[in-house]
């Protein structure tokens, strides 16, 4: 009797946690739609800005700090308390 109380809780909790991720995956879904309406109606206005005003200054992109990904070899990272290529330990151990 404890197995199938046991095994009915086991199957509660794995539909309401279905029902959990098709939420998420709706609204998921919403935000990327709403995501690529706003992009291209920003688009869209940046053009027709440009079409009014040709003569008009672009200001400079902002810098794509966050987007630009740098390869860093692991061999030149240091560990903490690590100077001159020695590490935390005195140089008689």
């Amino acid at each position: 009797m404890i197995v199938w109380g046991i095994a009915g809780l086991a199957l509660l909790i794995a539909l309401v946690a279905l029902a959990l991720a098709r939420r998420s995956s709706r609204k998921l879904e919403a935000m990327t739609q709403s995501y690529w309406e706003l992009r291209y109606d920003f688009t869209r206005l940046r053009a027709r800005v440009q079409q009014l005003d040709p003569e008009a200054d672009e200001p400079a992109p902002a810098p794509a700090s966050s987007s630009t990904v740098t390869f860093v070899p692991l061999s030149s990272m240091k560990k903490k308390g690590e100077r001159n290529g020695v590490s935390g330990r005195s140089a008689n151990e």
